[in-house]
């Protein structure tokens, strides 16, 4: 019988068949689409390529997207779904703090719905990551907890982890970024100038940084490769590809580091809340590495 419950928003990203095969309790977040004064309000829980593909066009079409975090009242509603079904324990992962206060909500509509259910307990873990880094969290989660650990080791193992989980991303262009005032302006100017990709990634404190600048889009491939060959890959051999529909980039860089680490390279495209802030055309990679992300930007 497992000890406790895993549960997590859109910002994951991920798949719906996933999360009902892995038992997650889920809850969406919303985004708009607006153009010439007309807007369109859609939910981040597509089931098929076609709606995300659909998404990236519309945006494309200069449909310009906007997102809202998971408010107070969502979250009392999902953790007091929870109480009643009977969960007692619950791991729930939310955005990294270093680009929402969702925690901040989280923490305190879990301590309103405990007064009603006073064995209810939420494990609030911050990712310092989103999309499928805190996906690949969410995943280890559940892996221990089908195991059969208890809340509080999961949670501790988690907090050790996190700092492990490498990024390297990398847009198109930083104008979604720097709208949704991920980046700054001057950082935004960068993608502009001389067909520079920049490479940004999570630090310490889940905070997105510029990494470097490269020249074109294959020298950024190449940057990645030897960003997994400083930080390493752990014995899980956890490397994700996602992409905002650019499968053939997303395609070239999963063959490109499957040929030079002989591991196996899971690609997935970026949902709507998450891929508001990043634009189309964007692929980045995830991975789990033997050395944190302190150690690995201090040896750039």
């Amino acid at each position: 019988m497992a000890l406790f419950a895993v549960s997590t928003d859109s910002t994951s990203d991920l798949k719906k068949e996933y999360v009902q095969k892995r038992n997650i309790w889920f809850v969406p977040l919303t985004f708009t689409l607006e153009k010439d004064g007309k807007i369109e309000e859609g939910v981040d829980d597509f089931s098929t390529q076609q709606e995300y593909v659909a998404f990236y066009n519309k945006v494309r079409e200069n449909y310009f997207p906007r997102t809202a975090k998971l408010n107070y009242d969502a979250h009392v509603e999902h953790f007091t779904k929870m109480a009643k079904a009977g969960v007692k324990d619950v791991l729930h992962f939310m955005i990294s703090s270093g680009l929402a206060n969702t925690i901040t909500i989280t923490v305190q509509a879990a301590a309103d719905v405990k007064k009603e259910y006073p064995d209810f307990n939420v494990y609030a873990v911050d990712p310092l990551t989103a999309t499928v880094g805190q996906g690949m969290l969410v995943g280890l989660a559940a892996d221990c907890r089908d195991n059969g650990m208890s809340a509080k080791d999961t949670y501790d193992y988690l907090m050790n982890v996190r700092n492990n989980i490498q990024h390297c991303i990398i847009p198109a262009d930083l104008f979604y970024l720097k709208k949704g005032g991920r980046v700054s302006a001057v950082s935004a100017a960068i993608g502009t100038m001389l067909n520079i990709k920049p490479m940004l990634a999570f630090d310490k404190d889940g905070k997105l940084t510029v990494l470097e600048k490269c020249k074109g889009l294959k020298k950024a491939y190449a940057r990645v490769i030897d960003h997994i060959a400083k930080a390493g890959i752990d014995e899980k051999n956890i490397v994700i590809v996602v992409h905002t529909d650019n499968e053939s980039g997303a395609n070239e860089l999963a063959a490109l580091i499957e040929k030079t680490y002989g591991v196996q390279v899971e690609i997935t495209i970026m949902g709507p809340v998450i891929g508001s802030h990043v634009g189309p055309n964007s692929v980045s990679c995830c991975w789990m590495s033997k050395t944190t992300r302190e150690q690995l930007h201090a040896s750039l």
